[in-house]
């Protein structure tokens, strides 16, 4: 977010390794459990679930 607004949502790692990659990081040097560059909320690396914004 930025300023409060959303910018992308991954809905699998590879939308995140994507959203990673346009910020000029080499998804291939990027471990998903690192807390330094990611904060998860309600999960983790392991953890993703389906959209359900707006059901």
């Amino acid at each position: 977010m930025s300023d409060g607004e959303i910018l992308g949502r991954a809905l699998d790692p590879r939308d995140l390794l994507e959203f990673l990659r346009r910020a000029g990081l080499d998804p291939d040097n990027v471990r998903l459990d690192d807390p330094l560059l990611i904060e998860w909320r309600g999960g983790g690396p392991a953890v993703w679930s389906p959209d359900t914004e707006g059901v």
